[in-house]
């Protein structure tokens, strides 16, 4: 169970760090005209926001220091 949490967190953390970088997107789609069965869309790049990657940080560090402290 220890080295789970250990894992987890250590990834969490990995994870929070690549989105503070600037790395993390994603996608979306938006609809711009609809004329019946046809229609026009775009889709932009959008980046995750900076408070997903601080709350992946301390998440996944509270995680691991669990799993290093658990008994």
């Amino acid at each position: 169970m220890r080295a789970l949490l250990i894992i987890i967190g250590l990834v969490l953390v990995a994870g929070g760090i690549w989105v503070l970088a600037g790395q993390a997107s994603y996608q979306q789609t938006d609809t711009l005209v609809q004329l019946g069965s046809a229609k026009i869309t775009a889709t932009h790049d959008k980046a995750v926001p900076n408070w997903a990657g601080v709350a992946a940080l301390v998440v996944g560090g509270l995680v691991a220091l669990g799993g290093f402290l658990k008994r």
